[in-house]
Parts: C-alpha cells; sequence; structure tokens
C-alpha cells in the first residue's frame, strides 16, 4: 500500500518501553539531556515530520503527562523488546475511528535524539520507489531496525510471529516482507567531528557524550 498524505496517514510513535537495565532501570527517556528530558528531544525532531504522536511505554503512564501525548502500552504478555511495542502501535491505529485511520506507523527509539530531520520524508520516499511494505534507516554499514515505516495491514502478522515462539528480534519479523533499506549520512559538528545520526544512549557515558555532542551541534 503506497502513501498518498502523510497528515493523514502516518502515525508517529516513539519507542520508550526499553528495561533500561544499563540505566539501573531508570526510565531513559526522562533522563536529562541539555537540561530537558531526552524524550522531549525526540519529540521536537519528530512532530515536524509527523504531526501525529503517541508513545509507547509500559507501567504509569502519567509520568510522560507533561509531553500531552497518547500513551499505548504493549498488548503482548512478557517481555518481547521493540517488535511488542510495534505491534501495539499498529493495533492503536487500526482501532482509531475509520476516518482518520492511519494506513501506516513510523517508529522512532526515545533514546536516540540526533535522528535525521528529513527520516519520514526518506522512508517514503524509499517505500514508494522500491515499492517496499517496509522501509528502515540505516548509516554506517548497519541496519537500524526501530526506524522504519510499517503498513498497520501487518498486525495479525506480527501478532502471530510474537506469540509463536520466534525470537522476538525486529529486523527477523521484517525479513518475512518486502524491506527497502534506507541509508543516512553522518552528522558533522561545526568542529568537524562526525556524528551517526542513530547513536542511541545506553549508559551514563553515553548521555555525558550526548550532552557535548548536543553543545557542539548547536554551536
Amino acid at each position: 500500500m503506497m502513501i498518498e498524505n502523510a497528515a493523514h496517514e502516518l502515525l508517529g510513535v516513539i519507542l520508550a518501553g526499553g528495561r533500561s537495565q544499563r540505566m539501573g532501570g531508570d526510565d531513559k527517556g526522562l533522563l536529562t539531556l541539555g537540561k530537558k528530558p531526552l524524550i522531549a528531544h525526540v519529540i521536537e525532531k519528530l512532530r515536524p515530520q509527523l504531526p501525529l504522536l503517541v508513545i509507547n511505554a509500559n507501567g504509569d503512564p502519567a509520568r510522560f503527562a507533561q509531553f500531552a501525548l497518547p500513551v499505548v502500552e504493549d498488548r503482548i504478555t512478557g517481555y518481547h523488546g521493540p517488535l511488542a511495542g510495534l505491534q501495539a502501535a499498529m493495533r492503536h491505529a487500526l482501532d482509531m475511528d475509520e476516518d482518520a485511520r492511519p494506513t501506516h506507523i513510523v517508529t522512532v527509539a526515545a533514546d536516540t535524539p540526533f535522528f535525521p530531520a528529513d527520516l519520514v520524508s526518506r522512508l517514503k520516499e524509499a517505500q514508494r520507489e522500491e515499492e517496499a511494505d517496509i522501509a528502515m534507516a540505516a548509516s554506517g554499514g548497519n541496519l537500524h531496525p526501530v526506524f522504519g515505516l510499517w503498513p498497520v495491514a501487518l498486525e495479525p502478522d506480527l501478532a502471530d510471529w510474537l506469540v509463536s515462539g520466534e525470537k522476538p528480534r525486529v529486523s527477523a519479523w521484517a525479513k518475512r516482507h518486502a524491506v527497502a533499506e534506507v541509508h543516512f549520512d553522518p552528522l558533522k559538528t561545526a568542529d568537524g567531528l562526525t556524528v551517526d545520526p542513530f547513536f542511541n544512549i545506553n549508559t551514563r557515558d553515553d548521555l555525558a557524550q550526548a550532552e557535548e555532542l548536543l553543545k557542539k551541534l548547536h554551536s
């Protein structure tokens, strides 16, 4: 299914349901980066690309109240990683009123604040030009499966996969369908440093590095 009107037919999903084990179990999205929550940077980067956004997270949704976005919980029991968030977001889209129901969702990670400002447009373009089911971001020779464009019509197949006993890896399930890979160039700071736009924050050291990158990218 091709995409005609992004404003109506795309739903942006911020995946914030990870366990954050290397952060001591704290919500990574709520850690402070540049004097505001990490997830706020993600929202600010994604909102100009997609006006309709939700957060995928488990637990008390009130902790995200300051962002005034719907919070969608996983629907599959047990921990299945980003795939469970993807399935929950697809189901959320399918449950919306028919006249406002998105045909596709775009997923981004809540711990990756420097992703490209043209992510959505380039995923759409690749999906259309290659007549693919799914489009995924890539950089530096690495695929980033949680940064993707997905047709919600694949939800039944994904739901079956999640309860099949197969490994809950995004790339493993996606390979069942036609995938377009979209390659993004590194970011460059004013002092010549190159940065992977999909640099994600997993540890306190990563957070400190992100603080320095934020300063350089805005200097």
